[in-house]
């Protein structure tokens, strides 16, 4: 029997390395195994990860660079992410992903996946007023440090292959979950007017960066933006409605009544979201439904996704 290639997988007891986890568990026969990275190997998620099926997880922290060089060691491949919402600095964000762009040039990774976006300045310059700067240098800062990142990659000639994902279904358990107006029922309030958010499913972001991988060198150096569907949060709600059997609603927020909010993180999410209403088109049209499909099949759209969550959407909502 041919010995399976590593994969390191950063972040795999998130959201998106998580993803890439649970794909390459799945394909059983495939070519690849994982090496789980986590700061805590003695932790629930890392033990759910043994449960699983994960044999080889391994501690390492970003923000210790020396501590990541077994991580990579012998690894064909590595799916690398950085997770800005648990610092909220742009700063650190960075140099983070310089760390894993060294460590896998050091261990000489033959093709890396590194989950970044677009820079969000490109459509919304700095100095428009439009909305607020952040951290002196960003408009939305997990973004735009995530693209200023890419070049860590091509100066450390890491064989990399840039992915940008977008908004995770899954936020509608947690931070952008919908909340009981005064009349009882659900709303959406999100700063999105009538335009269209783009989101996805966090395991057809695994699926996706495994198929990546799968298909090597030809998709080096090349950026792939995905997304499960492009849709209006009105209908995003009245989907919701649908799998709930109860009313939700769309309420559409101002940015600037978003950001006064004031909780941590209003100003980067409402700015997040104006950029995803404003740059609607330029975002949407970077994100190719047909082409997303063509490398995951299985990819979901956000009806398939909530007949899929259903169970879990009322027991998180109700």
């Amino acid at each position: 029997m041919t010995e399976k290639k590593i994969i390191t997988v950063i972040g795999a007891t998130g959201r998106q390395g998580g993803g890439l986890v649970r794909a390459v568990l799945a394909d059983r026969e495939g070519e690849f195994t994982v090496r789980a990275v986590t700061r805590h190997p003695e932790g629930e998620a890392a033990q759910e990860l043994k449960r699983l099926g994960v044999d080889d997880i391994v501690q390492a922290d970003m923000d210790d660079p020396a501590s990541l060089a077994p991580a990579f060691e012998h690894a064909y491949g590595a799916f690398l992410v950085t997770n800005f919402w648990e610092h909220l600095s742009a700063e650190r964000e960075k140099a983070q992903a310089q760390a894993l762009a060294q460590a896998a040039s050091h261990a000489g990774i033959q093709h890396a996946v590194w989950s970044t976006l677009e820079d969000t300045r490109e459509c919304i310059p700095l100095d428009d007023d439009r909305m607020p700067t952040l951290q002196e240098h960003y408009k939305v800062p997990h973004f735009d440090a995530k693209a200023e990142a890419d070049h860590y990659f091509t100066e450390e000639a890491v064989p990399t292959t840039f992915l940008r994902a977008t908004f995770y279904w899954e936020n509608l358990f947690g931070a952008f979950a919908p909340q009981r107006g005064p009349d009882g029922a659900f709303q959406l309030t999100y700063p999105m007017g009538g335009s269209r958010l783009s989101g996805i499913a966090v395991d057809d972001i695994g699926r996706t960066a495994l198929s990546i991988l799968r298909r090597g060198a030809d998709l080096i150096a090349a950026t792939i933006s995905i997304a499960g569907e492009h849709l209006k949060v009105a209908d995003m709600a009245a989907a919701l409605s649908l799998s709930l059997d109860e009313p939700v609603r769309y309420r559409p927020l101002s940015p600037d009544e978003w950001r006064a909010q004031g909780f941590p993180g209003a100003d980067e999410s409402g700015n997040m979201f104006q950029f995803y209403a404003e740059c609607e088109h330029r975002f949407t049209a970077a994100r190719d439904l047909v082409a997303v499909r063509d490398l995951n099949p299985a990819l979901q759209d956000f009806a398939t996704w909530l007949a899929g969550h259903h169970g879990r959407l009322l027991t998180a909502w109700t």
